[in-house]
């Protein structure tokens, strides 16, 4: 049986956490293990209703949850905004439970803030990229607040980098 680890957004001394949710979860972790100054990236599951839920779980739409992703990042080398910058940038924000061709709840666009501090940064971040879009178009990403976090089955974890992949399957 896979083991699965609860995380709380603060389980870290002097590093901070972020937690995203931009759809595939593969893609969105390997984009974020790319940045300097991001120190641990693990896929998983957040913002349902069921405790300990699985990728069959998740996968139906049914649990509530989305793919994320749980970032252990170090403040002095790169800053949460410099992080949404990068959420941002990855994938399409106007998108309503979908990304691409992944449809349903599970792959909604969320920033998870983890303080008061992550929600003020994240809601400006959200203010200014807002502001970049043809009048026509709105942003859907949501902003809440973090919850439990379950790490999705090991295999799931840098997924594309097993597979020897850039980007998810399509």
């Amino acid at each position: 049986m896979t083991e699965k680890r609860l995380s709380s957004p603060k389980d870290e001394k002097q590093t901070e956490v972020a937690v995203f949710a931009a759809g595939c979860f593969w893609g969105v972790q390997a984009q974020f293990d790319a940045v300097p100054g991001v120190i641990e990236t693990r896929v998983g599951y957040t913002g349902g209703t069921s405790k300990d839920p699985t990728y069959e779980d998740v996968k139906t739409g049914s649990t509530g949850h989305a793919e994320a992703v749980r970032i252990v990042f170090d403040p002095a080398k790169v800053s949460y905004e410099q992080l949404l910058d990068r959420f941002w940038a990855l994938h399409d924000p106007t998108q309503v439970d979908r990304q691409g061709v992944d449809v349903g709840t599970q792959y909604r666009s969320a920033i998870l803030v983890g303080s008061p501090e992550q929600r003020r940064v994240a809601e400006a971040s959200k203010g200014r990229h807002a502001a970049r879009l043809a009048p026509e178009r709105s942003i859907a990403t949501q902003v809440v607040d973090a919850g439990p976090f379950y790490d999705a089955e090991e295999y799931h974890q840098r997924y594309l980098q097993k597979q020897g992949s850039a980007s998810c399957p399509r």
